[in-house]
């Protein structure tokens, strides 16, 4: 069952359409001005890492906005990655923090 998305050249919006069959896509009307002349867009995707991969190639001397670290798996992430570059290995015992950290589990410690 494909989205896809389109933008109408009639009155400039834009929406996504859901097809559970192929041959209602040629049928499609902008949502908005019921206009026919349309041009499909290309959606945005994203890729799957695996945990290794994101530590590999994340960059803790980028500064970071708001967003980053209002997301505790990234906080874990930069955690990880910044005792790797520093040569520090604090054992599994930091892994467990740190992951702890990530889950909010962490709190759980401090709320006994």
């Amino acid at each position: 069952m494909p989205i896809y998305e389109y933008r109408c050249n009639q009155c400039n919006r834009e929406f996504s359409e859901l097809f559970l069959n192929l041959r209602e896509a040629g049928k499609v009307r902008c949502k908005y001005c019921n206009s026919r002349n349309l041009s499909r867009l290309i959606s945005s995707f994203r890729v799957h890492q695996t945990e290794g991969s994101r530590l590999e190639n994340f960059d803790t001397s980028k500064s970071q906005g708001d967003a980053f670290y209002k997301d505790s798996r990234n906080v874990g992430l930069w955690a990880k990655k910044r005792m790797k570059e520093l040569g520090v290995d604090l054992g599994s015992k930091m892994g467990e923090i740190v992951e702890k950290g990530r889950t909010g589990k962490i709190l759980d410690d401090y709320n006994k």
